[in-house]
């Protein structure tokens, strides 16, 4: 079991940047693939970003390759999403994510997403 609290949303404005944390409980967080999704209003939720058990590999959605970046520490159990360029259309929940594997999108467990709001 595999517990994930999202934290460090918020209002910016276009062009600011942001750093999104997720804090996993339990000593199986080096075990998972991790991951960022993002759901906006009225649409699907959205792979964004994926990494690698040991941090080796990462994998990006399209629309946010080379404006973000994931990285994990499994010392602290904590998987990050640093967020710059920050554009109105990455306005979303963002949520955390345990994967079943690295190249896949099944997810094992879900954190309860942090709100992100960009202006224009």
């Amino acid at each position: 079991q595999v517990q994930l609290v999202e934290s460090g949303g918020g209002l910016v404005q276009a062009g600011d940047s942001l750093r999104l944390s997720c804090a996993a409980s339990g000593r199986t967080f080096s075990s998972y693939a991790m991951g960022w999704f993002r759901q906006a209003p009225g649409l699907e939720r959205e792979f964004v970003a994926r990494i690698r058990r040991s941090g080796g590999s990462t994998d990006y959605a399209v629309s946010v390759k080379g404006r973000f970046t994931i990285s994990r520490d499994n010392a602290k159990n904590t998987v990050y999403l640093q967020m710059n360029s920050l554009k109105p259309e990455d306005t979303a929940v963002y949520y955390c994510a345990a994967l079943r594997y690295y190249s896949s999108n099944i997810v094992d467990y879900w954190g309860q997403g942090t709100q992100v709001t960009v202006s224009s």
